[in-house]
């Protein structure tokens, strides 16, 4: 594109920014609740939310109030839900086995939801960490992350969750050959139909802290991630990362986490043009929340601006914590 445009006088920008309805006809992009995935957090129970300290507004939700969640998502219009199970503490074992038992909290709360509101897209995580004894996205030997037999357990998590329904499968372990393998046996299995989300550029970010609480990993690391995720200092890695992952059969890729990472989300979708997705961290959410708690920032504005952001920077959509405020503040807008 090649920007052209009289001088001044005869081309004065704030002509356009005059009055709403101009401002509003010259709007490049908009945010749509077509554009949000809500991440919840579900837990075992009946009747029980869970506040999580460090996200101010965010539950861990029993199976029975998430299926209530995803009821009013989609009153709401919200199309997509990603879930992530707290698992209870004496079922995380260094071989990572519940992760694949098909009535693990995540499945089952899979299968409640498509009973109970049929129409809602279901996502998972694809990873160990909720399932793992010392909190890593792998199985660990002598203090290693171990690549191949990890993949391996990926793919028997994600027939599981293929099996109790899931649309979108989320691998955000950061394995390489991972999309190959899982691709490769969702085919073979008959699931030819899921989707893949990859995140395919996930940086080892600092910004995680209150996602690790809420899914009760944080105090059970040992060490850090930073062999198998992204170098915060890598642009060019975060390319050919995405590049394999299309190869090997993903649908769609995401970048984590968002707002310090808005380059790579231009990169990646002016790259590749294929469906680019940005996940706004529970460390983003905490810090504007935070912030507008102390009346720091207005932080309703706050929140709609850091999503547009997204949306400038080439992204089709968000996973975001504030799904559900957003969706409500555009239906009331309407």
């Amino acid at each position: 594109m090649r920007p052209t445009q009289a001088p001044y006088p005869g081309t004065r920008f704030r002509r356009l920014r005059k009055n709403d309805a101009l401002r509003r006809l010259a709007q490049e992009n908009v945010l749509g609740v077509n554009d949000l995935i809500w991440p919840v957090f579900v837990r075992d129970g009946v009747n029980l939310s869970e506040p999580v300290a460090s996200m101010p507004g965010v539950s861990r939700l029993s199976v029975d109030l998430v299926v209530r969640a995803a009821e009013e998502a989609a009153s709401l219009g919200i199309p997509a839900m990603c879930l992530f199970p707290y698992t209870d503490p004496d079922l995380r074992t260094d071989d990572c086995a519940e992760a694949w038992n098909p009535d693990n909290l995540a499945n089952r709360a899979i299968r409640a939801i498509k009973r109970a509101v049929p129409e809602m897209a279901v996502m998972t995580d694809v990873a160990l960490d909720p399932y793992n004894a010392n909190g890593h996205d792998g199985l660990v030997r002598d203090g290693i992350i171990l690549n191949d037999e990890t993949v391996e357990a990926l793919v028997l998590m994600s027939l599981a969750q293929a099996a109790a329904g899931a649309d979108i499968l989320g691998p955000s372990d950061m394995m390489d050959g991972r999309i190959g393998a899982m691709r490769h046996a969702l085919e073979r299995e008959g699931y030819q139909d899921v989707a893949i989300l990859s995140y395919a550029a996930k940086y080892a970010s600092a910004f995680y802290g209150p996602f690790r609480d809420a899914v009760g990993a944080g105090s059970r690391l040992v060490g850090d991630k930073k062999t198998y995720q992204m170098n915060p200092g890598n642009s060019d890695e975060a390319l050919r990362l995405i590049e394999r992952d299309l190869r090997e059969g993903a649908d769609m890729v995401m970048v984590k986490p968002g707002m310090p990472y808005l380059d790579i989300c231009r990169r990646a979708k002016d790259t590749f043009g294929a469906p680019t997705y940005a996940y706004q961290v529970s460390g983003e959410y905490a810090m504007i929340c935070g912030a507008a708690e102390r009346g720091w920032i207005d932080g309703e504005k706050a929140m709609l601006e850091s999503l547009l952001a997204f949306r400038r920077a080439g992204c089709d959509g968000v996973l975001t914590y504030f799904a559900p405020k957003v969706a409500t503040l555009l239906r009331d807008q309407a």
